[in-house]
């Protein structure tokens, strides 16, 4: 590589490190600066997320040949060296990790940076792990990202005060304390048998390995995979994310729409890296669908149950979980373009969703007795009565603010539920189209309770959000919420995302389908990562 093009690659790490320290020696009071610094950085992060997006396309010329960009920290190669990896779906995922990360950034702006200390750096350190996660080429480093993200998460998820967000905040930071713990020992057992945690030699090692030694190997694998299942709110190791996500600051939940698809793309990555010897459970085949199922299945009961928006919320992005998770349990890749075009549109959908619920929420008084009544005739209690949120006036009325709500309300329901015209309805319409065709085949079971899932799961949330849509907004007596733009303004910007995503959904799926066929090709990625040592038989 030669120029400065080449550095891309670190910059989506970079930029947030750099800054969140930054805003650690400024202080709390100056608002405007910090604020200021913040979305500038967020800012630069998506244009180096475009960038690169735009390179693995061939849209820009790349400083690297081939369709993977490998980036060598300290200029040392795999597999000694530490190596950042850009391909087609980390490009997606950065992109849409930036994304959504500026959107909940500015939606924050209005309040909840104010509600506690060091939000902006926990918020810049978050981006930072997530975008690490997504371009690290080997597994101590994910190891180390995801431990930089879910550092700030813990702060992120306590943010605030309330005796609901810090018990639902213990629960999450346990969970995921037992997860690292658990990492940390099936990245050393897979280390000492394959001596090595590069994910790239680590599929030329694999088919290699003896028969006791992918035994252990296996053994760890597995511990891995239960790890990224637990990341990806996959059941039974999801109870912990519906109150946690419920409880959160809602720009907080916004972000962390997408910290769910973490474990979805590692598990996805490390199926297609390991698929040639062989993908041990829970990385592919039928425990990786029936998992999903059981998910969809879960978090569809539990959508009709819930009398919370926020609870609601929650169990919806366990749907969208399960959905990727049984999509990408299919061989080859018929499925994963449109699970990758679902992913996108989900998670911006999701972190639109909780949003809109906050600003609905703040105006709860209107209907308290309606939903009083509720709560006690099925015997749930308020959670969201004990969440203490700042208790100053927030913005000044926006004319057709309710209206406003109402339309972002109905236009995340049907993107959550797939029904038409946005962009979910395109992504479930083809992930529907892509099972049928599968169905002739050996696929014919799980392809038909796969649409039998997507349909009901649909049918759930459909039921849902028009129930407690009602309530909302036709039940009581209603009062204009206080609104502002720069509230406004972030949940509207992800809205018109997703109607773009349908109005060029022919382009976006011909990228998505790409793209999982790039996912597919591991000699590529193998390739690209350790050239000598393909080219020489090994080492």
């Amino acid at each position: 590589m030669s120029g400065w093009q080449q550095h891309l690659p670190i910059l989506p790490v970079v930029l947030p490190m750099l800054t969140g320290a930054f805003l650690l020696l400024l202080s709390e009071s100056r608002h405007g600066l910090r604020a200021a610094i913040a979305v500038c950085a967020t800012l630069a992060q998506l244009a180096v997320a475009v960038t690169l997006f735009a390179m693995t396309d061939g849209y820009l010329a790349a400083p690297w040949s081939g369709e993977v960009g490998v980036y060598a920290l300290g200029n040392r190669a795999a597999p000694f060296g530490i190596v950042l990896v850009v391909d087609r779906l980390a490009a997606i995922m950065l992109t849409l990790t930036a994304t959504l990360g500026l959107a909940s950034l500015v939606y924050s702006l209005a309040r909840w940076e104010r509600a506690g200390v060091h939000f902006l750096p926990l918020f810049l350190f978050l981006l930072m792990g997530l975008s690490g996660a997504f371009l690290t080429g080997d597994l101590f480093n994910l190891f180390v990202f995801f431990e930089v993200l879910l550092a700030a998460s813990y702060g992120l998820v306590l943010h605030g005060s309330g005796p609901a967000r810090v018990k639902a905040g213990l629960h999450y930071i346990a969970v995921n304390l037992v997860a690292s713990l658990v990492f940390l020992i099936a990245a050393a057992l897979i280390y000492g048998v394959t001596g090595t945690l590069n994910m790239a030699e680590l599929a030329l090692r694999v088919p290699t390995l003896a028969h006791d030694e992918r035994t252990l190997f296996d053994v760890g694998a597995a511990m891995l995979g239960v790890v990224f299942l637990v990341k990806a709110g996959a059941w039974p190791l999801n109870f912990w994310l519906p109150s946690a996500y419920a409880a959160a600051a809602a720009p907080v939940a916004g972000v962390f729409a997408i910290l769910t698809k973490v474990g979805v793309y590692a598990l996805l990555r490390f199926e297609t890296l390991l698929h040639t010897s062989g993908a041990p459970a829970p990385f592919g085949g039928e425990w990786l669908f029936y998992c999903g199922l059981a998910t969809i299945a879960v978090g569809s009961l539990g959508v009709l149950a819930t009398q919370q928006l926020e609870r609601l919320a929650g169990f919806l992005v366990l749907v969208s979980s399960g959905t990727l998770l049984a999509a990408f349990g299919f061989s080859g890749t018929t499925l994963t373009g449109p699970a990758l075009f679902y992913l996108v549109s989900s998670v911006l959908g999701s972190g639109a969703f909780f949003m809109v619920v906050e600003v609905l929420q703040r105006n709860r008084a209107y209907a308290a007795d309606l939903l009083a009544v509720s709560f006690e005739a099925f015997g749930v209690k308020d959670a969201a009565s004990d969440t203490e949120y700042p208790d100053e006036t927030v913005g000044v009325p926006i004319p057709g603010a309710m209206a406003f709500l109402g339309l972002t309300f109905v236009s995340c329901a049907l993107l959550l539920t797939g029904l038409p015209p946005l962009s979910g309805f395109v992504a479930k319409f083809s992930l529907l189209a892509a099972a049928i065709a599968q169905a002739p085949g050996d696929n014919a079971l799980p392809a038909w309770l796969f649409v039998a899932a997507l349909l009901l799961s649909g049918l759930a949330g459909m039921i849902s959000l028009s129930r407690l849509g009602v309530r909302v907004f036709w039940s009581g007596e209603r009062s204009t919420p206080r609104l502002l733009w720069i509230e406004a303004g972030p949940v509207a910007a992800l809205v018109l995302l997703c109607v773009a995503l349908a109005a060029g959904a022919g382009p976006a799926m011909r990228y998505f389908n790409v793209a999982a066929q790039s996912l597919h090709n591991t000699p590529a990625y193998t390739g690209a990562v350790l050239p000598n040592y393909v080219k020489g038989g090994g080492k």
